[in-house]
């Protein structure tokens, strides 16, 4: 992602594509497919209007029907406890997906609202299910993303549950930094959509101690940050800040 407020968010030309063409299907479920079950699938595929920043994709308790897969911009996930106090759960970003909590239960255990003008695939997943009974390697493909939500979710309880809150912010700006050089945008600039209120409700850290952090990590040479646009001078001691979650800096080895 380049530094270019300005740019675009979405190609609204873009969202017509189908599976076969889309940069992502290296991301989500296309990968692996062959030509011919990949437009099987994107038969299936709805792709509705582009969300704006505050439009829900899904609330809490709602009925199950689809998956969904963010195309561009960014989605926020969140509980709501009953004393209206909210818990962030993940961001999702371009090629990942949403809703599969909610295939055990058949409701929705979280809300999923757009942080910013934002397009997804919906799959409904009564198709896509029929769709995979019949095509071995989408079934296959559906367990190899669930397996990978499992173990993003182990690594983060990892983070929370064992690191200090230097180790926290500096995990998620890695794995932000990850998520981003998969995607073909630069693994050391790119804007957060998130507030750093956000950010600390998801690290389980005051907003105060995120706001501290990102001021000592700019002082210590180790990031720029102005706003929500984030500049990594030291990868090489970020990814150290973090060695400890093996998997995070396994898939960064890989990449380079």
């Amino acid at each position: 992602m380049t530094a270019d407020t300005n740019a675009p968010v979405v190609n609204l030309d873009s969202i017509k594509q189908a599976c076969g063409t889309c940069s992502l299907g290296a991301l989500c479920l296309p990968m692996g497919l062959d030509e011919k079950d990949v437009d099987e699938l994107g038969r299936i595929v709805k792709r509705n209007r582009p969300l704006h920043r505050g439009d829900h994709l899904f609330r809490m308790g709602d009925p199950f029907h689809s998956i969904f897969v963010v195309k561009s911009g960014s989605v926020k996930s969140y509980s709501s406890a009953q004393d209206g106090d909210e818990q962030v759960v993940g961001f999702h970003l371009p090629g990942e997906m949403l809703g599969l909590d909610a295939i055990d239960r058949g409701m929705h255990s979280c809300s999923a609202i757009s942080m910013e003008t934002t397009a997804v695939c919906e799959l409904p997943f009564d198709r896509l299910e029929e769709l995979s009974r019949r095509l071995p390697s989408l079934q296959h493909q559906i367990f190899r993303l669930l397996s990978k939500e499992i173990n993003r979710e182990e690594e983060m309880l990892l983070v929370l549950g064992k690191k200090s809150a230097e180790e926290r912010l500096a995990a998620f700006l890695f794995s932000l930094s990850l998520r981003y050089k998969r995607r073909g945008y630069s693994d050391r600039e790119f804007n957060l959509s998130m507030s750093r209120q956000e950010i600390g409700n998801y690290l389980g850290l005051a907003v105060e101690t995120v706001s501290r952090l990102f001021t000592r990590f700019h002082e210590e040479g180790l990031l720029e940050a102005q706003r929500k646009h984030v500049h990594i001078l030291d990868m090489e001691r970020l990814e150290g800040m973090v060695s400890a979650c093996s998997s995070m800096v396994n898939d960064h080895a890989r990449m380079c």
